[in-house]
């Protein structure tokens, strides 16, 4: 009996964490709806997760203004309340707002109160910040569990991860190693993960990012692509394509 009871509770638990590899897996992210990447005729996003930060998001911001480009920041909600005053600047400078969860932990072994308990924190430190309601949500390392999805969701949020990456929070990532990593086969819809912050990565990290999104641009331009904005399908309301 007793046997039986912790087959069961471990298939419960395995079964909790089949949405995890979504970032590795696109099978896994297609099989819970977890986008990776967005319908789009030839727009690519930027995204930025872990941030704010008070040198790498103004760095950061500096390069997609020059570039006259939209973007999606990811903020961590403990950093929200950190520089609530840098979180109002990117949505002044019209790129959008996702949320990146309060604390910057994988929800291993997280109860649906829990992960309840920071999502709401993490959405009043946005509201506070900049009287913004994000509509996408990101977990960070890109980690669901089947609770935390279906948590996400009846709060009204959309899971959004990646399909590249430039890997910018390792040490030793340089502005070329960045663009590389972001940039190689890229094609339409594609999302592209970014970091604005070394808050959860190698120190100055968001150096390097800076540094390569000049070298990203001109990437996807001479792909015959253009950095997109996240908007509203109106062929189908709710669903999320990209827009140039």
């Amino acid at each position: 009996m007793r046997r039986s009871v912790a087959i069961i509770a471990g298939g419960a638990l395995a079964a909790q964490w089949l949405p995890a590899p979504a970032p590795l897996l696109p099978g896994a992210a297609k099989a819970f709806g977890i986008p990776t990447a967005l319908p789009s005729v030839g727009g690519v996003l930027l995204s930025f997760d872990d941030g704010p930060h008070p040198q790498g998001t103004e760095a950061v911001q500096e390069a997609l203004d020059r570039a006259g480009i939209p973007a999606v920041f990811f903020v961590s909600g403990e950093q929200a309340m950190r520089y609530p005053e840098l979180v109002g600047e990117i949505a002044a400078a019209g790129h959008e707002l996702g949320l990146h969860g309060y604390r910057h932990q994988t929800r291993r072994q997280w109860s649906r109160r829990l992960l309840a308990d920071d999502t709401r924190r993490a959405l009043d430190a946005l509201s506070v910040a900049a009287d913004s309601t994000p509509r996408l949500y990101r977990p960070p390392h890109g980690v669901f569990s089947l609770s935390g999805l279906r948590l996400i969701r009846d709060l009204g949020l959309e899971p959004l991860l990646w399909s590249r990456w430039g890997r910018d929070w390792a040490r030793g990532a340089t502005a070329t190693t960045i663009a590389d990593n972001a940039t190689v086969g890229i094609r339409a819809g594609d999302v592209v993960l970014l970091h604005d912050a070394d808050h959860y990565g190698a120190r100055d990290s968001w150096r390097g990012t800076a540094a390569a999104l000049p070298l990203i641009v001109d990437r996807i331009g001479a792909a015959g692509l253009e950095a997109a904005a996240v908007s509203t399908s109106t062929a189908s309301p709710g669903d999320l394509t990209l827009t140039i």
